[in-house]
C-alpha cells in the first residue's frame, strides 16, 4: 500500500480561516490600543464584521489576558499580557545593534566620525562608532571615558539629568579645563544645559581637545528616558556643525530613529 505525503496546504479553507482569525484578533488588539476602549458593537462596526464575531475575538483574547472587561461598563481594553509582552521587548534591544546602521549612514552622508555614547560612573563612554572616509577620522574613540562638561554627548546626558543628579555629579568630577574653552563655571555650565535642553542638541568648539569640535542629540528609550547620545565630530577647521545646511536635522533625525528602534514613541 503506497504512503502518501501530507503537506500543509497554505491555501487550504482551514489554513485561510486561520489566518483570517489571527488577523481580526490583531486588529482588535489596535483598535483598543487606538481608542483606549470600547464595546461589542463599537469594535464589530470598526472592523464591519456581526456582533457575535467580534463577541468570540474579545473571549479569546479575554481568556489569554490580552484584554479586560471593565465592569462598570462593559466595554474592553488592553490586559495585562499585553504589557508582560511589551516589556520584554526593551530588554533585548542592544542600543549598540539598533543604532549601528543609523551611524554608519550619518558617517558615510557627511564623511566625518559618528559616536554613541552613554552614561557610565559619571562619565560619557563610547560604545560604537562608524568612521566616515575622510584620512582626518582615524581617532577611535570605542571605550574612551570623556568628561561630560567638556563634549557634546556629555552635555546632552548631563541635561537630560535632574538638578539633583547633575549637582552630585559636578560636585564628584568637578569641572576641570580640558582646553582654554572648556566651560568651569557651574552657573555657566547650567545656563548652556538648559538650551541644549530646549533646542535637543549639544555643540562643543574645542572645549575637549584642541581642534576638535563636536555636535550630538539624545538617544531615547521606550519609557522616554534619555539613555545615549550620537554625537558626529571632526577637525574644528572644517566642521562647523551650526554652519552646515541640513546637518543639525539630519542628526536629530537620526536620534529619534534610533530611540523608535528602542521603542520610544512621538505620541
Amino acid at each position: 500500500m503506497p504512503v502518501t505525503d501530507f503537506n500543509i496546504d497554505d491555501e487550504s479553507p482551514e489554513a485561510s480561516r486561520g489566518v483570517q482569525s489571527v488577523d481580526r484578533a490583531i486588529t482588535v488588539l489596535e483598535i483598543l490600543a487606538r481608542m483606549g476602549s470600547a464595546g461589542v458593537s463599537e469594535i464589530a462596526e470598526e472592523m464591519g464584521v456581526h456582533k457575535s464575531t467580534a463577541s468570540r475575538l474579545l473571549a479569546s483574547l479575554d481568556q489569554r489576558g490580552m484584554v479586560q472587561q471593565n465592569s462598570e461598563r462593559g466595554k474592553y481594553q488592553l490586559g495585562f499580557s499585553i504589557l508582560r509582552l511589551a516589556n520584554s521587548i526593551p530588554g533585548r534591544l542592544s542600543l549598540v545593534r539598533e543604532a549601528r546602521p543609523v551611524l554608519e549612514a550619518l558617517a558615510e552622508q557627511y564623511k566625518e566620525t559618528v559616536n554613541l555614547a552613554v552614561l557610565r560612573s559619571n562619565y560619557a563612554v563610547n560604545v560604537d562608532q562608524a568612521m566616515g572616509p575622510s584620512t582626518l577620522s582615524t581617532h577611535d574613540w570605542i571605550g574612551s571615558l570623556t568628561p561630560l562638561h567638556a563634549t557634546s554627548s556629555g552635555k546632552v546626558l548631563l541635561a537630560a539629568l535632574t538638578s539633583e543628579q547633575r549637582q552630585r555629579i559636578l560636585k564628584e568630577t568637578g569641572l576641570p579645563a580640558q582646553t582654554a574653552r572648556t566651560i568651569t563655571s557651574k552657573q555657566e555650565l547650567e545656563k548652556e544645559l538648559l538650551e541644549v535642553g530646549s533646542s535637543g542638541y549639544a555643540v562643543v568648539f574645542e572645549e575637549f581637545e584642541i581642534g576638535l569640535s563636536a555636535i550630538a542629540v539624545p538617544v531615547f528609550d521606550h519609557l522616554g528616558t534619555v539613555i545615549g547620545a550620537v554625537s558626529m565630530s571632526g577637525p574644528s577647521f572644517r566642521f562647523k556643525p551650526k554652519e552646515m545646511p541640513g546637518l543639525i536635522e539630519d542628526l536629530k533625525q537620526a536620534g529619534q530613529d534610533i530611540s523608535s528602534r528602542m521603542g520610544y514613541s512621538v505620541e
